[in-house]
């Protein structure tokens, strides 16, 4: 099967795992991580909301968590907003008889 591919055997960590190096590939390859580390975060926020997100992203540190959290928000595609935008806007020669 295709890379990335979820299988029926895959487990909730090996999926987490892909999504993980997936996203971090995708990051890569646009050049927002691979360079040097030149910014130092320092935040306070609810342990459980840290341990919580570390367990299911499957990632023992705080920096693997936030590499990958931040690389996912920049990543977002705008869809949603987009498709919220066409609301009304469909041209009136299309057909949309089923």
């Amino acid at each position: 099967m295709g890379r990335g591919f979820r299988r029926s055997t895959d487990t909730e960590e090996q999926i987490a795992r892909k999504r993980n190096r997936l996203v971090l590939e995708q990051a890569r390859a646009v050049g927002l991580i691979g360079r040097a580390k030149d910014t130092r975060l320092s935040v306070r926020l609810p342990a459980g909301l840290l341990e919580t997100a570390k367990k299911r992203a499957h990632v023992s540190s705080d920096t693997q968590l936030l590499e990958i959290a931040l690389s996912r928000l920049a990543l977002e595609d705008d869809f949603g907003a987009r498709l919220g935008q066409r609301k009304g806007r469909i041209p009136a020669e299309i057909d949309l008889a089923i």
